[in-house]
């Protein structure tokens, strides 16, 4: 197929660069998330935290979702999706410049705050791109795109532990690395303004789909009228609240995961080039440490989760959406079964094989939910955008777990999250009253 034709709409036009452009907004969140994610062992270790003390990191950076989710909705209709994207990235680069003076400050509810700003300027830009992506071009590759703007994601959430590794942990120990903190806050903070600069001249119009539910249809009934009176949009959010909380949780607890419940290595592995530095000698054999579980993760979990997206991408153009997120969130729950069972190396490979199979997950349930909703998808994305305070809730459940018992036992939490999301999957056909024969991403464009 030609892969121009995924960005060109009935009127001849093509919108690849924008697309592309759009797309680097992907890259900007996934490289923060992954930030996140290492930067809760580094407040463990420096602050004396539990596991679930350290998920205030995650609990405030979710917050900003829930706080901007709706104010983030209305920019976009009162501003358009360019309005919107600049407001969004300089909310983004305010939280940046906080990183400064917090360090200076060096207390947790500063850096909090910090997270806080940057998930909202984030949650602006996620409210924005991801429908976005669904109307530059044809309607039945609508999913294609987003899971392919969300390749891009996947590349930052590689880049994101790398660079946090590097600043948020040192040889010198966790003071020194407390005071090198707010680096690459601020080189974000720089890189963004840059990025608005870009998008105050670029060609980004303001495009929708139809409105196959005839929600701007005065003749229509007032239940017709509301996005909550369809099930697909309402079980997409519950669906996006769960799998934030399990995407979350996995995230944020793979490196005690890794140097809690990784078995030993050995003596010539913990002395190679791949874990010098990276391993460590205690009872009585050689583990992994944290430098080394934030390598794992940027070098093994998130390139597998990049290669999902990707190959998901290309495996919603042939297969009816619905059913590859049901399908992809059941073998997640049997992986996670495996997690909890402690089987060894078992488990460990079980770990990463979720990564791979999550991937699909945001996109497809962001696009799933707001199908056929036309110029009414930006109120619809706002909402299922606040669902990601999932990830500020559910995590502390999986690190009083981990606390209480051990980490393997707090994957029950993903566990059932997934379960959760690939019910939504399977009945998804049902919840929209769309022709279960009839794929989201083979629908012919209008």
């Amino acid at each position: 197929m030609n892969f121009s034709r995924l960005f060109r709409t009935e009127d001849g036009k093509n919108y690849i660069l924008t697309f592309v452009l759009v797309s680097m907004l992907f890259l900007l969140w996934g490289t923060c998330n992954g930030m996140i994610d290492v930067m809760d062992k580094h407040f463990q270790d420096f602050l004396h935290l539990s596991k679930s003390q350290s998920a205030w990191v995650q609990f405030a950076h979710y917050l900003g979702y829930l706080l901007m989710a709706l104010p983030a909705s209305w920019l976009a209709r009162k501003l358009g999706y360019k309005g919107a994207i600049i407001s969004g990235l300089l909310l983004v680069s305010l939280g940046g410049f906080w990183f400064i003076p917090a360090t200076s400050i060096s207390a947790f509810w500063a850096f909090l705050l910090g997270v806080c700003l940057i998930a909202m300027g984030l949650t602006v830009l996620e409210t924005v791109a991801n429908p976005y992506t669904t109307v530059l071009g044809p309607k039945q590759f609508a999913a294609t795109r987003i899971n392919f703007a969300q390749s891009f994601n996947g590349i930052g959430w590689i880049f994101g532990p790398i660079i946090g590794g590097i600043f948020f942990y040192s040889s010198e120990g966790a003071e020194v690395a407390q005071q090198q903190l707010y680096i690459p806050y601020l080189v974000v903070a720089i890189v963004v303004l840059v990025m608005a600069i870009i998008f105050y001249f670029a060609n980004v119009p303001d495009l929708n789909t139809e409105d196959e539910y005839h929600l701007s249809d005065s003749s229509e009934s007032v239940s017709k009228a509301s996005i909550w009176s369809h099930p697909h949009f309402t079980g997409a959010v519950v669906a996006q609240f769960f799998y934030v909380a399990a995407q979350a949780g996995i995230f944020s607890f793979f490196i005690n995961y890794i140097i809690e419940e990784l078995p030993s290595i050995s003596a010539s592995l913990s002395k190679s080039w791949l874990f010098l530095d990276r391993s460590e000698f205690r009872d009585g054999g050689y583990f992994i440490n944290e430098k080394g579980a934030t390598f794992l993760l940027g070098t093994v979990g998130f390139p597998l989760f990049l290669i999902g997206r990707a190959s998901g991408a290309v495996i919603l153009r042939k297969l009816k959406a619905y059913r590859v997120l049901g399908t992809y969130a059941l073998v997640n729950v049997f992986l996670c079964g495996i997690v909890v069972l402690k089987l060894a190396w078992f488990s460990v490979a079980a770990l990463f094989l979720s990564f791979l199979f999550m991937s699909i997950m945001f996109p497809t349930i962001f696009a799933l939910g707001i199908y056929g909703f036309g110029v009414h998808a930006k109120k619809a994305s706002g909402f299922i955008v606040m669902a990601i305070i999932g990830g500020a809730i559910m995590p502390k459940i999986m690190g009083y777990l981990g606390d209480s018992y051990n980490m393997s036992v707090g994957f029950i939490m993903p566990l059932i999250c997934f379960a959760i999301i690939s019910t939504y999957g399977f009945l998804w056909s049902k919840l929209s009253k769309t022709d279960s024969n009839v794929d989201i991403s083979k629908i012919k464009s209008h």
